[in-house]
Order: structure tokens, then sequence, then C-alpha cells
């Protein structure tokens, strides 16, 4: 269906580079789109009213009874434009108003331009996340400067200049101190319709009950609405007219603090709070926390990809991938159109059957907060599906295979030998985990090794866009946050401090046997895969390792060599526990209880734990199996005492002179 354009096309601009309309509003049932000024919806209803009946004046008609005026207007969908986006302002209770908007918005833009707004309304979040589309979710900017960015952007005006910070979710238009200033610079009939356009609209309220127009950061009982209201700027003789403004500027002055007095985003309290007003008041929030309740860690750091969405059992993929293959050289499709992603999906379809719905979200960075990753591939994403039958939604991690068919390829082999070596790297990787169950690790409970195809672009000319298959591990979400990043209200709970040096001091024993490490010059320890899962009384209760990458890593050196790396754990906690050296204490009995517990478990059935990479391939080069071999000869010719008194040498409340 063709939609009716009346006014600027949504991306249009002036000759100085600045969109010509910011606001507009669509009618699906009569596909029109109204981006005419002023730019405001109630004005852009009330027009295309005025539109309607010209109509059908030409055609001998009445105009449009109440009832049918009525309709036409509760009919209608509010647009945000931004520089390259759409963005709907849905009416929670009518999401499929929403939904019709949408598609007749992608007959004229790309879908990947149209977003939705109102986040944090569950009614919202929740038919967006059925459709399988989180990533058209809007959210707060990401860093500093796409705040920075989208604060410039939301600029807009009504009949005259662009002065007011937009809130595209409640419609209320901001004016501030220093913007207000600046139209002292104004002639005094320009200025006059200003002054004019601000007293009539911050006494209206729009449909969405909030008002047209605010003052930014004033204290309402020292200027408001009543200061402008009753007062005709445009009909005043310029001196009283320059006289009221220089009132009006004094009270707008005395009505806010010194930080706010000028418009600065390089000023913190002047940009935090218009970033708070402009993006937060209206309770628009992070999507990774609102969608799928995560740990505070992923807050903002999943990119959202297109996927598909399920009607009647079947599954339609998102038409945004057709998009992106006749667009290769667009990175925002690229991005958002992974073609992994339709194998992942493929595969969850396979394993539950039936799907509801599903969201698939990619992890681009570590989350760790010092963690080198120089070589092999990090690919990690995050599912959230609901199947039909299950309760509740489900949730789960996955990993690409850090050495797999694509980097051995990059490395010059065959097809034959990249394939044989990523097979090996596999078990390699199951017989660790098998590994670190063995010697008390407590590891995630179950994991699934699953393969995808992707099409080889990497380093090796010779096998270039040939379709290769890549092994990734999926596994349960754990619910939890990682011990590095506990929030600092934790340690003041009763109890807790202690029970969490317990549970870290019996996690630390473990890493410290399997000698986890990413580089062999430090342990892998309390830096972001150690999980802790809360109990009764909001107490830690246990730690799950989340991912075992690095173990085996380091199997040569003495414990002892690791002592100071071991001691980190309390000595970074000594500020945020009231009793340090409790804690410390606590951590060094549970770390040797755990030890002596393995080694004791070794010593009691050495032959069970001896056999059990019997059958791999041995090679004293580094075989998992001669590693599991030196692994265990340390764990049974270690005097814990030894290493126990070393630790404690580098732990400094326990040195500390009095």
């Amino acid at each position: 269906m063709q939609v009716e354009l009346i006014g600027p096309q949504p991306f249009a601009r002036d000759p100085h580079g600045q969109l010509l309309t910011r606001i507009g509003t669509l009618f699906p049932d009569r596909s029109v789109l109204y981006t005419q000024p002023p730019g405001v919806h109630a004005w852009q209803r009330l027009n295309f009213i005025d539109h309607l009946n010209a109509q059908r004046a030409t055609s001998s008609l009445a105009p449009l009874t109440p009832e049918e005026e009525q309709a036409v207007t509760s009919y209608s969908v509010d647009l945000i434009f931004e520089a390259d986006h759409i963005l709907i302002r849905p009416d929670p209770e009518r999401m499929a108003l929403a939904f019709t908007a949408d598609e007749l918005l992608q007959t004229i833009v790309s879908k990947r331009q149209v977003k939705f707004l109102s986040v944090s309304d569950p009614r919202v979040r929740e038919a967006i996340k059925r459709r399988g589309e989180c990533w058209r979710l809007s959210s707060i900017p990401k860093d500093r400067e796409g705040k920075e960015r989208l604060v410039q952007g939301s600029k807009v005006g009504i009949h005259g200049q662009p002065i007011y910070f937009y809130n595209r979710l409640t419609g209320t238009r901001w004016l501030t101190c220093g913007a207000f200033q600046q139209l002292e610079k104004l002639d005094p009939a320009t200025l006059a319709r200003h002054l004019q356009e601000i007293a009539e609209h911050s006494s209206r309220h729009n449909r969405l009950g909030r008002l047209e127009l605010d003052f930014f950061a004033a204290d309402p009982r020292r200027l408001s609405a009543k200061d402008f209201a009753a007062k005709q700027f445009e009909q005043m003789a310029c001196e009283q007219l320059l006289a009221e403004f220089a009132e009006l500027k004094s009270r707008f002055q005395a009505a806010v603090d010194e930080p706010f007095r000028q418009d600065d985003l390089h000023n913190k309290a002047w940009s935090e709070r218009m970033v708070s007003t402009l993006f937060l008041e209206g309770n628009e929030a992070e999507t990774e926390q609102l969608l799928i309740g995560l740990s505070p860690e992923f807050f903002l750091n999943i990119e959202w990809l297109a996927g598909g969405r399920f009607e009647e059992g079947e599954f339609l993929l998102d038409p945004l991938f057709e998009e992106a293959l006749s667009h290769p050289e667009n990175p925002e499709l690229q991005r958002l159109c992974d073609a992994r992603a339709k194998d992942i999906i493929f595969n969850f379809i396979r394993d539950y059957g039936d799907l509801e719905y599903m969201n698939l979200g990619r992890v681009p960075e570590s989350l760790s907060l010092d963690r080198p990753q120089k070589e092999g591939r990090r690919g990690v994403f995050m599912a959230e599906f609901q199947a039909y039958g299950e309760p509740q939604p489900l949730k789960r991690f996955l990993r690409l295979q850090k050495w797999g068919v694509w980097e051995h390829l990059d490395e010059g082999k065959g097809l034959l030998q990249s394939i044989q070596e990523s097979d090996e790297y596999t078990d390699y990787w199951l017989d660790r985990r098998l590994g670190c169950r063995q010697l008390g690790m407590n590891v995630c409970r179950r994991f699934f090794m699953r393969r995808l195809t992707e099409v080889y672009r990497g380093k090796n000319d010779l096998f270039c866009g040939q379709q290769i298959r890549s092994t990734y591990f999926e596994r349960e979400y754990l619910l939890g946050i990682a011990t590095d990043k506990l929030p600092l209200d934790r340690y003041a709970r009763t109890g807790y401090a202690l029970k969490l040096a317990r549970l870290i001091g019996q996690a630390a024993a473990a890493g410290l046997i399997v000698g986890r490490s990413f580089d062999g010059a430090r342990p892998a320890f309390d830096d972001g895969d150690e999980i802790v899962r809360e109990g009764e009384g909001g107490l830690p209760s246990e730690i799950i390792v989340g991912d075992h990458s690095g173990a085996f890593t380091e199997y040569k050196k003495s414990l002892t060599a690791f002592a100071a790396d071991y001691a980190r754990p309390v000595n970074v906690r000594e500020s945020l526990v009231s009793n340090p050296r409790e804690f410390a204490d606590a951590y060094l009995a549970a770390v040797e209880e755990q030890f002596l517990h393995t080694q004791g478990d070794y010593r009691k059935r050495r032959r069970a734990f001896d056999t059990l990479f019997k059958h791999c391939k041995y090679d004293p080069a580094g075989s998992f199996a001669y590693r599991w071999e030196c692994v265990l000869h340390r764990l049974d010719q270690t005097d814990p005492k030894e290493f126990l008194s070393a630790i404690r040498a580098h732990i400094n409340v326990l040195n500390a002179t009095a």
C-alpha cells in the first residue's frame, strides 16, 4: 500500500544540513503520513482534519462530524524523526495499531530505520519481544559521546527556531535557561513570536497528559507557565516587550542553580541532568535490563540481532536478511544480520520444536575487566526464547569455539587438516571441562556442543567463499553476579562477607589445582567467570564457574608461584568488608579445606583419576593427557601448608604492623 506524504520527507534536510521536520503523525487507516510544521503532534492531527474537510468541501460533502474527527485523531500514531531513524511512540494499549504503522513505514524506509519507544512499559516490550525484535527497541545511548550526540540532536522548534530539547517519550519540549537568554539576539518581532509560543505551549498538555513545554532544571515556585500566562507579547510595544523579557530572563536565572544557567555538554552536572530529563524521565531504560532480567554487567553490553518471528508454528525469517544480502556495503545491516544467527535459531527450533518467540543478542566485548585474548576467535551470544509448555522463558549463553576451522584456515592450512584440528580442539575443550569437574571445580551443570554453517571470508584466499562448519557451546544462563562485580551494598549485609569469603576460597582452591590461566604468567580467577548465586536471606549460597577457559594452561609451575595472585581476592576487598582480618582467615581456611578434600580424594581413588584420560593421545609437548598427569602429580606432591603460608604472606591485612 502506498503512503501519501503531506509535508517534507522524514529525513529531508535544509541547506544547513538540519532536518526539515522532527515530528510526524501517521494515520494508518488512511495511509497518510503528515509531517507538515508545526512540530506538535496535536497540531498535526488538527491540521490533517482541516485538510480532510477541505477535500470534502471540493466534493460538496459536509465536514467531518465530531465523532468522525475523534476517530481520525484516535487512530493515529506519533512519530519522531532522528538523523537516520523513525521512532514510533506506541500506545501500549493498542500495539496492533503501532505494528500496522510499522508495516506502512517500511514501504518508504528500511525496516532497520524504524524503532519503537516506551521500552519500559511491559505491554510494549512484551509485544516487541514476542515478535523476536528486541533490536528494534530504542534505548539510552551506551556511551558518553553517544549521549552527547543524542542530546544535541534532540533540539526542535514549534513555529520558530529549534530552541527546545525534546523528550521523545513524553513529548515534552524543555526550554533551558541558556536557550532562553539567547532569544535576546532576536529582533523584537521574532522575540515576541517566540515568547508567545512559550506562553501558549507551556500551559498545554498532550494526549499523554504531559506538558507540551516545560522549563529545564527550574524551581516551579520561581518560574512556571503562570509567569507567561495572559500576556499578549505580540501586541506589546517594543519597550514593554524588552522589559517583560528582561524580567522573565531574570526570573529564569533565579529559578535554576548556577550549573544549569548555560547550555554546556562538557559541564557534567548540566549534561547528566539533561540526559536524565530527556531519556530517563518517562522511564526509558536499558533494554538488556528490562527485557530479560540479566545481571548488571550485561546491561550495556548486548547488541540485539535480527532474527524472525513465529506465526502459527511457522518461522518467518526477518526480511532484513534479504536486504543485507543486497547491500553488503551497509555496516549497520551487516551488524544486525549476523549470518550465524540463522543457524543458531534453527538449532533451537530443532531441539525444542515449537517456539513462541526468540531473541538473540551478541556480546561484542569481554565483560572481564582485564582479560587478554590475542589469538583465536571471540563470539559470544545470548538467547531468550519461549518454548511451548514451559512456564517461563528460557535463557541460554552461547560461545563460539576459540580455535575452529576458520582459524586454522587463516593459518594457511588445508581444509581437511583444519577440520581435523578443530575437532581435536573440541575434544580438548570437553576433556578439560570433565577434568575440572573431577578436581572439584563447580562448573555449570550442562553444556551442549552445537555446530553452525558459515561462509569463510578469512585470510586463506584458496577457500574464501566456501561453506565451513563452526562449533559453539551452549549452556544455561547463570542468574547471579560475577564475584568481581558485586555491588557495594552486598558487603554491608550481615553475614554476607564471611559466607562470600568461604565460597571464594573454595573456588580459588579448584582454580589453583587445575592451573587456570590465560597467558601462563598469572592465574585466571575472580575476574568475571565466577558467578555468585544468592539464597535464603540474600546471602551467597554457591559460586559457579560459568566458563572453564584457561584450565590446565599452567601445569608445570609450583602452586606457590601464584601466591600473590591468590591473595588478591582478599586484598581488593579489604576496604569493602567490615572485618578484613576475619574475611582473610575465612578465605584461607576454605582454600585449605577444599585443597585437602581434593587431594584426599585423589589419594583415595588414585587409579580412577590416573586412568581417566588414558585413552587420549599422550604427548609431552602439551596434550591433555600429559597435562592431566602433571596436574595430578603436582596435586599429590604439594604441601598445602607451604603454599597457604605463601598466600598468607601476600595478604596485606595479615601482615600489617600494629
